[in-house]
């Protein structure tokens, strides 16, 4: 583990710099090294993600269910990461536990990278093995409240996922992927208008 240590500085580098690079509302490095909870959960996930790796029981778990009180974000340290990974804001975000995320990825808060519900009699202990949580290739962007679910679901290099998207198949890599924009309904006094909202 301490061999890891100096590698680990590098990418938790690379990780600060992305929300850096990520939200202008930053205006320090040491802003976000401080005062980021979302660079706190990154960081425990990595650590616990190392000794996940090299088999430690119990304590990778503990860490990142700390990690989680603390933050409200809940990354399993099974789930393997790639560099340059910044998730903003990262309230109510959970990374299930055999959910791939490549390079270059940013997720807003309340997304979902969880596993579709199937029940345990079907294939017992066979579940624990299996990859249960959606890949995310590189330099895909995810907004919040987007949930992506199944061990089958990729999500292809470049694409960006809307807001509040169900999302339980592949995507190409390129695609936008948006709800359909909905309409909303203003009531004053007596009279009722409704407007279509844009965006996501």
């Amino acid at each position: 583990m301490l061999k890891k240590l100096k590698d680990l500085r590098k990418i938790l580098a690379e990780d600060v710099q992305a929300a850096y690079q990520g939200d202008p509302a930053a205006k320090s490095i040491d802003e976000i090294i401080f005062g980021y909870p979302s660079i706190m959960a990154i960081m425990t996930y990595r650590l616990a993600h190392e000794l996940h790796v090299q088999e430690v029981p119990l304590i990778p778990r503990m860490m990142a269910e700390y990690a989680h009180s603390v933050t409200g974000i809940d990354i399993h340290p099974g789930a393997v990461i790639g560099r340059h990974f910044f998730i903003d804001h990262g309230t109510g975000v959970v990374i299930g536990e055999t959910s791939v995320i490549g390079e270059y990825v940013r997720i807003y808060q309340g997304v979902t990278l969880g596993a579709l519900s199937l029940p345990m009699e079907e294939k017992g202990d066979m579940l624990r093995r299996m990859k249960r949580h959606p890949t995310i290739e590189d330099h895909v962007t995810i907004y919040a409240g987007a949930t992506i679910l199944g061990g089958d679901t990729v999500v292809g290099g470049g694409s960006i996922i809307g807001g509040n998207v169900w999302l339980t198949r592949s995507v190409p890599p390129g695609v936008t992927v948006m709800t359909e924009a909905p309409k909303l309904k203003y009531k004053e006094e007596k009279k009722e208008m409704s407007i279509e909202s844009n965006g996501y």
